[in-house]
Protein backbone atom coordinates (compact mmCIF):
# COMPACT_ATOMS: atom_id res chain seq x y z
CA UNK A 1 0.00 0.00 0.00
CA UNK A 2 1.36 3.53 -0.72
CA UNK A 3 1.51 5.56 2.39
CA UNK A 4 -0.58 8.85 2.07
CA UNK A 5 0.82 11.93 3.62
CA UNK A 6 -2.38 12.97 5.34
CA UNK A 7 -2.11 9.85 7.66
CA UNK A 8 1.00 10.77 9.55
CA UNK A 9 2.68 13.27 11.44
CA UNK A 10 1.28 14.61 15.19
CA UNK A 11 -2.66 14.98 15.40
CA UNK A 12 -3.73 16.92 18.63
CA UNK A 13 -7.40 14.82 20.03
CA UNK A 14 -8.30 18.05 20.91
CA UNK A 15 -11.10 17.99 24.37
CA UNK A 16 -14.36 19.49 23.83
CA UNK A 17 -14.31 23.35 25.52
CA UNK A 18 -17.32 24.18 28.05
CA UNK A 19 -18.60 27.03 30.01
CA UNK A 20 -17.87 26.45 33.44
CA UNK A 21 -21.65 25.86 33.85
CA UNK A 22 -21.52 22.69 31.88
CA UNK A 23 -23.14 23.73 27.77
CA UNK A 24 -21.05 23.90 24.90
CA UNK A 25 -18.85 26.90 24.44
CA UNK A 26 -18.11 26.98 20.33
CA UNK A 27 -16.15 30.12 20.90
CA UNK A 28 -13.81 28.22 22.72
CA UNK A 29 -13.27 25.76 20.53
CA UNK A 30 -12.65 27.99 17.49
CA UNK A 31 -9.79 29.44 19.68
CA UNK A 32 -8.57 25.77 20.27
CA UNK A 33 -8.66 25.20 16.43
CA UNK A 34 -6.83 28.25 15.70
CA UNK A 35 -3.84 27.43 18.46
CA UNK A 36 -3.80 24.12 16.55
CA UNK A 37 -3.16 25.58 13.65
CA UNK A 38 -0.83 28.12 14.31
CA UNK A 39 1.41 25.50 16.46
CA UNK A 40 1.69 23.85 13.04
CA UNK A 41 -0.44 20.37 13.79
CA UNK A 42 -0.56 18.18 11.07
CA UNK A 43 -4.18 17.10 11.99
CA UNK A 44 -7.15 17.23 14.48
CA UNK A 45 -8.64 14.29 16.15
CA UNK A 46 -12.22 15.23 17.60
CA UNK A 47 -15.00 13.61 19.80
CA UNK A 48 -12.66 10.83 21.34
CA UNK A 49 -12.37 9.80 24.92
CA UNK A 50 -10.89 12.91 25.43
CA UNK A 51 -13.48 14.98 23.83
CA UNK A 52 -15.86 13.83 26.01
CA UNK A 53 -17.89 12.04 23.20
CA UNK A 54 -19.54 9.79 25.56
CA UNK A 55 -21.53 12.77 27.33
CA UNK A 56 -22.35 14.67 24.24
CA UNK A 57 -26.12 14.65 23.41
CA UNK A 58 -26.55 13.70 19.25
CA UNK A 59 -26.87 17.76 18.27
CA UNK A 60 -24.06 18.97 20.26
CA UNK A 61 -21.68 15.90 18.37
CA UNK A 62 -23.03 17.51 15.20
CA UNK A 63 -22.41 20.94 16.15
CA UNK A 64 -18.83 20.12 17.27
CA UNK A 65 -18.01 18.03 14.10
CA UNK A 66 -19.40 21.20 12.03
CA UNK A 67 -17.79 23.87 14.07
CA UNK A 68 -14.27 22.31 13.75
CA UNK A 69 -14.59 21.67 10.29
CA UNK A 70 -15.59 25.07 8.93
CA UNK A 71 -13.03 26.44 11.39
CA UNK A 72 -10.34 24.65 10.10
CA UNK A 73 -11.65 25.26 6.11
CA UNK A 74 -9.55 22.37 4.96
CA UNK A 75 -5.85 23.34 5.80
CA UNK A 76 -5.72 20.12 8.10
CA UNK A 77 -7.64 16.47 8.46
CA UNK A 78 -10.10 16.00 10.49
CA UNK A 79 -10.74 12.98 12.14
CA UNK A 80 -13.71 11.88 14.21
CA UNK A 81 -14.01 9.52 17.35
CA UNK A 82 -16.55 6.84 16.79
CA UNK A 83 -17.65 4.40 19.79
CA UNK A 84 -21.29 2.73 20.31
CA UNK A 85 -22.45 -0.48 21.22
CA UNK A 86 -22.79 -2.35 17.71
CA UNK A 87 -21.51 -2.17 14.48
CA UNK A 88 -24.77 -0.60 12.94
CA UNK A 89 -24.44 2.53 15.24
CA UNK A 90 -20.83 2.94 15.23
CA UNK A 91 -21.54 2.60 10.88
CA UNK A 92 -24.52 5.62 11.65
CA UNK A 93 -21.96 7.82 13.45
CA UNK A 94 -19.38 7.21 10.62
CA UNK A 95 -21.17 8.03 7.75
CA UNK A 96 -22.59 11.32 9.35
CA UNK A 97 -19.26 12.20 10.39
CA UNK A 98 -18.16 11.14 6.70
CA UNK A 99 -21.44 13.55 5.92
CA UNK A 100 -20.45 16.08 6.96
CA UNK A 101 -16.32 16.58 6.14
CA UNK A 102 -14.74 14.03 7.61
CA UNK A 103 -11.43 13.20 6.41
CA UNK A 104 -11.53 10.02 8.69
CA UNK A 105 -12.71 8.35 11.63
CA UNK A 106 -11.02 6.74 14.39
CA UNK A 107 -13.28 4.25 15.50
CA UNK A 108 -13.35 2.28 19.41
CA UNK A 109 -14.11 -1.86 19.33
CA UNK A 110 -17.37 -3.40 19.71
CA UNK A 111 -18.09 -4.33 23.34
CA UNK A 112 -17.56 -8.37 22.43
CA UNK A 113 -13.68 -10.32 22.98
CA UNK A 114 -13.59 -12.36 20.24
CA UNK A 115 -11.35 -11.98 17.11
CA UNK A 116 -14.16 -12.90 14.89
CA UNK A 117 -15.81 -10.19 16.02
CA UNK A 118 -13.53 -8.01 15.99
CA UNK A 119 -12.58 -8.44 12.66
CA UNK A 120 -16.07 -8.55 11.43
CA UNK A 121 -16.85 -4.87 13.24
CA UNK A 122 -13.86 -3.15 11.12
CA UNK A 123 -14.42 -4.66 8.10
CA UNK A 124 -18.17 -3.82 7.84
CA UNK A 125 -17.43 -0.23 9.41
CA UNK A 126 -14.63 0.06 6.77
CA UNK A 127 -16.50 -1.25 3.61
CA UNK A 128 -19.43 1.19 4.55
CA UNK A 129 -17.45 4.29 4.10
CA UNK A 130 -15.37 6.20 1.74
CA UNK A 131 -12.94 7.75 4.14
CA UNK A 132 -10.25 5.63 5.88
CA UNK A 133 -11.13 3.78 9.45
CA UNK A 134 -8.73 3.67 12.16
CA UNK A 135 -8.49 1.13 14.89
CA UNK A 136 -8.44 2.63 18.55
CA UNK A 137 -6.96 0.43 20.22
CA UNK A 138 -7.03 1.19 24.20
CA UNK A 139 -7.98 -1.60 26.10
CA UNK A 140 -7.87 0.39 30.15
CA UNK A 141 -10.60 2.52 28.35
CA UNK A 142 -12.52 0.49 26.09
CA UNK A 143 -11.82 -3.15 28.15
CA UNK A 144 -11.58 -4.63 24.68
CA UNK A 145 -7.93 -5.86 23.60
CA UNK A 146 -6.97 -6.26 19.96
CA UNK A 147 -4.62 -8.92 19.59
CA UNK A 148 -1.84 -7.52 16.49
CA UNK A 149 -2.82 -11.27 14.57
CA UNK A 150 -6.33 -9.20 13.98
CA UNK A 151 -4.95 -5.92 13.50
CA UNK A 152 -2.58 -7.21 10.85
CA UNK A 153 -5.63 -9.51 9.07
CA UNK A 154 -7.63 -6.21 8.72
CA UNK A 155 -4.99 -4.51 7.06
CA UNK A 156 -4.32 -7.27 4.43
CA UNK A 157 -8.11 -8.69 4.44
CA UNK A 158 -10.27 -5.99 5.82
CA UNK A 159 -9.45 -2.80 4.09
CA UNK A 160 -8.20 -1.01 7.19
CA UNK A 161 -4.87 0.10 7.30
CA UNK A 162 -4.54 2.64 10.50
CA UNK A 163 -4.17 2.16 14.40
CA UNK A 164 -4.17 3.91 17.18
CA UNK A 165 -2.18 1.75 19.54
CA UNK A 166 -2.56 2.60 23.49
CA UNK A 167 -1.73 -1.17 24.86
CA UNK A 168 1.24 -1.06 27.26
CA UNK A 169 3.64 -2.05 26.59
CA UNK A 170 3.83 -0.13 23.60
CA UNK A 171 6.75 -1.33 21.92
CA UNK A 172 6.56 -4.73 21.48
CA UNK A 173 2.82 -4.99 20.50
CA UNK A 174 4.01 -2.05 18.32
CA UNK A 175 6.59 -4.35 16.50
CA UNK A 176 4.38 -7.45 16.33
CA UNK A 177 1.66 -5.86 14.53
CA UNK A 178 4.34 -3.99 11.77
CA UNK A 179 5.89 -7.22 11.28
CA UNK A 180 3.01 -9.75 10.49
CA UNK A 181 1.11 -7.05 8.91
CA UNK A 182 3.97 -6.22 5.95
CA UNK A 183 3.32 -2.73 5.35
CA UNK A 184 -0.44 -3.03 5.13
CA UNK A 185 -1.28 -1.36 8.54
CA UNK A 186 0.59 2.12 9.68
CA UNK A 187 1.11 2.26 13.64
CA UNK A 188 0.29 5.94 15.51
CA UNK A 189 0.91 6.18 19.04
CA UNK A 190 -0.85 8.04 21.99
CA UNK A 191 -1.16 7.70 25.62
CA UNK A 192 -0.40 11.55 26.44
CA UNK A 193 2.92 11.03 23.91
CA UNK A 194 4.87 8.81 27.34
CA UNK A 195 6.60 6.62 24.97
CA UNK A 196 6.30 9.07 21.43
CA UNK A 197 9.94 8.72 20.84
CA UNK A 198 10.20 4.74 21.55
CA UNK A 199 7.04 4.42 19.42
CA UNK A 200 8.66 6.31 16.48
CA UNK A 201 12.13 4.23 16.95
CA UNK A 202 9.54 1.10 17.00
CA UNK A 203 8.04 2.70 13.46
CA UNK A 204 5.31 4.42 14.28
CA UNK A 205 3.96 7.00 11.69
CA UNK A 206 3.09 9.48 14.27
CA UNK A 207 1.05 9.90 17.28
CA UNK A 208 -2.61 10.91 17.92
CA UNK A 209 -2.64 12.34 21.40
CA UNK A 210 -4.33 15.37 23.71
CA UNK A 211 -1.04 16.81 25.03
CA UNK A 212 -1.55 20.21 25.88
CA UNK A 213 1.71 22.16 24.45
CA UNK A 214 1.39 19.85 20.99
CA UNK A 215 4.66 22.35 20.22
CA UNK A 216 6.94 19.36 22.49
CA UNK A 217 5.71 16.59 19.87
CA UNK A 218 5.55 18.37 16.74
CA UNK A 219 9.61 19.24 17.29
CA UNK A 220 10.22 15.74 18.12
CA UNK A 221 8.63 14.34 15.45
CA UNK A 222 10.56 16.85 12.93
CA UNK A 223 14.08 16.22 14.41
CA UNK A 224 13.14 12.11 14.07
CA UNK A 225 11.96 12.27 10.69
CA UNK A 226 15.24 14.31 9.82
CA UNK A 227 16.99 11.62 11.23
CA UNK A 228 18.40 13.66 14.27
CA UNK A 229 17.51 11.26 16.60
CA UNK A 230 19.65 12.03 19.43
CA UNK A 231 18.59 15.62 19.56
CA UNK A 232 14.85 14.42 19.25
CA UNK A 233 16.02 12.38 22.14
CA UNK A 234 17.18 15.64 24.42
CA UNK A 235 13.92 17.43 23.62
CA UNK A 236 11.78 13.90 24.63
CA UNK A 237 13.88 13.84 28.09
CA UNK A 238 13.49 17.82 28.28
CA UNK A 239 9.86 18.02 28.70
CA UNK A 240 9.37 14.51 29.90
CA UNK A 241 8.61 15.38 33.84
CA UNK A 242 5.53 17.89 32.07
CA UNK A 243 3.99 14.65 29.54
CA UNK A 244 4.33 12.38 32.34
CA UNK A 245 2.58 14.83 35.12
CA UNK A 246 -0.18 15.70 32.22
CA UNK A 247 -1.10 12.05 31.53
CA UNK A 248 -2.42 10.82 34.75
CA UNK A 249 -4.92 8.28 35.27
CA UNK A 250 -8.71 9.69 35.82
CA UNK A 251 -6.99 13.50 35.79
CA UNK A 252 -5.37 13.46 32.17
CA UNK A 253 -8.65 15.71 30.69
CA UNK A 254 -8.54 17.76 33.40
CA UNK A 255 -5.28 18.96 33.46
CA UNK A 256 -5.19 19.35 29.55
CA UNK A 257 -8.14 21.45 30.10
CA UNK A 258 -6.62 23.80 32.42
CA UNK A 259 -3.82 23.84 30.62
CA UNK A 260 -5.52 25.67 27.97
CA UNK A 261 -7.61 27.36 29.92
CA UNK A 262 -4.24 28.87 31.86
CA UNK A 263 -2.92 29.75 28.18
CA UNK A 264 -5.79 31.48 27.47
CA UNK A 265 -7.11 29.15 24.55
CA UNK A 266 -10.43 28.42 26.07
CA UNK A 267 -12.87 29.97 28.96
CA UNK A 268 -13.17 27.26 31.14
CA UNK A 269 -11.48 24.17 32.24
CA UNK A 270 -15.29 22.91 33.04
CA UNK A 271 -15.37 18.36 32.62
CA UNK A 272 -18.30 16.92 32.71
CA UNK A 273 -19.90 14.60 35.04
CA UNK A 274 -18.64 12.04 36.09
CA UNK A 275 -15.10 13.33 35.69
CA UNK A 276 -12.59 14.78 37.80
CA UNK A 277 -11.74 18.08 38.26
CA UNK A 278 -8.16 19.16 39.84
CA UNK A 279 -8.15 20.70 43.00
CA UNK A 280 -5.87 23.37 43.69
CA UNK A 281 -2.87 22.06 45.08
CA UNK A 282 -2.75 19.64 41.90
CA UNK A 283 -2.98 23.19 39.73
CA UNK A 284 -0.04 24.42 41.68
CA UNK A 285 1.87 21.28 41.15
CA UNK A 286 1.13 21.78 37.12
CA UNK A 287 2.27 24.92 37.14
CA UNK A 288 5.71 24.53 39.31
CA UNK A 289 6.17 21.88 36.25
CA UNK A 290 5.24 24.02 33.62
CA UNK A 291 8.00 26.75 34.59
CA UNK A 292 10.52 24.24 34.98
CA UNK A 293 10.54 23.13 31.65
CA UNK A 294 10.82 26.74 30.60
CA UNK A 295 6.78 27.53 30.04
CA UNK A 296 4.64 29.67 30.92
CA UNK A 297 1.20 30.39 31.35
CA UNK A 298 -0.96 33.41 30.33
CA UNK A 299 0.68 32.85 26.44
CA UNK A 300 -1.90 32.33 23.97
CA UNK A 301 0.07 31.11 21.22
CA UNK A 302 2.83 28.46 20.85
CA UNK A 303 6.30 28.90 22.83
CA UNK A 304 9.78 28.69 21.88
CA UNK A 305 11.29 25.59 22.65
CA UNK A 306 14.40 24.60 24.18
CA UNK A 307 17.35 25.54 22.12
Amino acid sequence: MTQNDHLQGVYTIMPTPFTQSGDLDLSSLDNLVDFQLSAGIHGLAILGFLGEAHKLSGEERRAVIRRTLERVDGRVPVWVGVRAIGTPASIEQAREAQDLGADAVFAAPIDVQADAAIFRHYQQLQAALSVPVLIHDFPENFGITISPEVVARLGKEGGVHYIKMEEPPVGPKTSRILNLAEGSVHVFGGLGGTFFLEELQRGAVGTMTGFAFPEVLLRIYDLFRQGQHAEAARVFDHYMPLIRYEFQPKLGLALRKHTYFRRGIIASDHVRAPGLNIDSRTAQELEAIVRRVGFQFGVGGPQELIK
